[in-house]
Formats: C-alpha cells, structure tokens, sequence
C-alpha cells in the first residue's frame, strides 16, 4: 500500500468537476465542471485542457462511437461536436421539474447511456425531496424511465459479467444493486449493497475495476473507498488533499491510474485557505489494479 502515490494533474480548479472518463483515443481525460457550465478535456500529453461552454448545467459527459459526446446537461440529453463546440439535443425531459437538472450518467455494456436527475437546492442545504429520477437514452434515441422517487441520481456502472447493475441515491448514504438484463437494459430488485459510515459522508461518483471492485468517491469525505459488491465490506480507503471529492474513473496507457475529481464550491473562505487543492483533479498509481476502459454510446 506504501506505493500509492497522488498527485494533482489537472491545476485549473473545476467550482464541481465530475463525471471523468478516458478517452484513449485522445490520451484524455474529458469531464464536466457542472456549475461553471463546461465540458473540458485535459490531453495528458501537452497537458493542455480545452473545454467548450453550454447553455445549462452538465451533469455528465459519454464518449460516442462515431466520435464527440453524448451529455445530459439541464434535463435534455444531447450530443456534443467537439471540433464544431455544437450541441444537438436529442431528448427532454421533466419539463414540468423546473428546479431538476441531469447528474451523473454513464454508457452500458450494450452503448446505451444511462444518466439521472435531481432536484437543485432551493436555498443552502435546502432542496425537494425524491423529485429525481433515472433514465436510459436507447440507440434510436428513444427514453425510458428506469427508477423514480430519486433524490440525488449519482454514480453508476455494471458488473463485468454484466448481470448486475450498481446505483447510487447521494441522499440514501448507500450504494445499491440491482439484477440486469443486459440484453433489454431494463433494472430490477434493487437491494442495498453497502451504506456509508459516518466519516465517509455522502458517496458521489463510483466506478468498477478490472476485479470487479467498486471504487466510490466521498462527497465531504474527502477520500475514494473499494468495497467488496462479493461480501458489501470496504476493503481500502485512499484519502485526498481535498474535502469535495467528486468521482473517480481509470484511464492511462493500460488503465493502471486513477483519476479523480474535486469540487471547491460548497467550501467557505476559511475551509478554501485550508484547502488550496479544492477543484483539481488528481491522479493515483500505485493501486495494484487497473481499471477497464470506457464502454461508448452506439449511436
């Protein structure tokens, strides 16, 4: 565990930057920083990020096969032409949720792109409860409506084999497992797989490695932890230079490092003093494991 080296990668401060997924096609790591409006892409060989700025707040970012991305950004689904910065909206939803936004989202083994909503806060610390909700955008570019009664709609990912399907509600504490049909794509029996300690505060983004581990980023908890979906136990914690730790993806040459993002908005000015890494985005080696790579959106 000695090894386990940390280090931030990307120094322009993201206000909530989430969502990371490696493009290997690029040797980059393309994200969203929500509340600033952008989806940015950091090459992690000139070291340079781009990012193109929409109209609404972006939840989440997918690679597409045909190139681009597909995002979920406001409550519309859409697709993202990096070389042109344009957005094609493909999908609205929850038009009668004028307080809801789209969060975290990610691409299935079969390149359907799942992603959820919820509901903003009307003031600090103060929103609507179980107004979220989980959608499934189809490669005919056809909705449906997966699980309701949401409050946050946060990280998501399979199984390797392909038969369960891993969720987490930021606001329930806990990471869930469902049965699923990968040949449908549709979600059932949802039990609780593991639920948050105390320190660990609010999970947030989470992702699978190659031994089927689930890693999950804690929101206030300033760490990532792997736990177990076998047994439901934790089995390491890796702690950040950052409270707000958002998400986490592998990426790299062959999947060996993890990335992970922060977030600085929620921090007042004393705890910003404190945390002059808030908002970067780090990367880890030295794991032991490596991840898998990105599945893409078919259409």
């Amino acid at each position: 565990m000695s090894s386990i080296k940390i280090e931030s990668v990307v120094k322009e401060k993201n206000r909530m930057g989430e969502c990371p997924v490696w493009e290997e096609r690029e040797n980059a790591l393309v994200y969203v920083d929500i509340n600033s409006q952008k989806v940015c892409r950091w090459n992690s060989v000139t070291n340079e990020v781009h990012s193109v700025s929409v109209d609404a707040r972006v939840g989440s970012v997918a690679l597409r096969k045909c190139g681009g991305y597909v995002i979920a950004l406001g409550t519309r689904f859409a697709f993202l032409n990096w070389e042109t910065e344009s957005v094609t909206t493909i999908a609205e939803l929850e038009q009668d949720k004028p307080n809801n936004r789209f969060n975290d989202g990610k691409v299935d083994p079969k390149g359907r792109f799942f992603a959820g909503t919820m509901a903003e806060e009307t003031e600090p610390g103060v929103r609507a409860r179980c107004q979220g909700a989980l959608y499934t955008l189809f490669s005919d570019y056809s909705v449906v409506k997966q699980l309701d009664q949401v409050n946050i709609s946060n990280g998501l990912d399979w199984s390797l084999d392909h038969r369960t399907f891993f969720h987490i509600d930021s606001l329930a504490y806990a990471v869930h497992a469902f049965d699923y049909d990968v040949h449908t794509g549709k979600i059932a029996c949802g039990k609780v797989l593991y639920q948050l300690e105390k320190e660990e505060q609010m999970p947030d983004g989470m992702c699978i490695d190659a031994e089927g581990k689930l890693w999950v980023a804690c929101i206030d908890g300033g760490r990532v932890i792997r736990i177990d979906p076998e047994t439901g136990k934790r089995i390491q914690t890796v702690k950040l230079p950052a409270s707000r730790i958002t998400s986490c993806c592998f990426g790299g040459k062959d999947y060996s490092e993890m990335y992970v993002t922060s977030a600085y908005d929620g921090l007042d000015k004393a705890s910003l003093a404190k945390e002059p890494r808030a908002g970067e985005i780090f990367k880890i080696t030295g794991l032991g494991v490596k991840g898998i790579p990105q599945y893409s959106y078919v259409a």
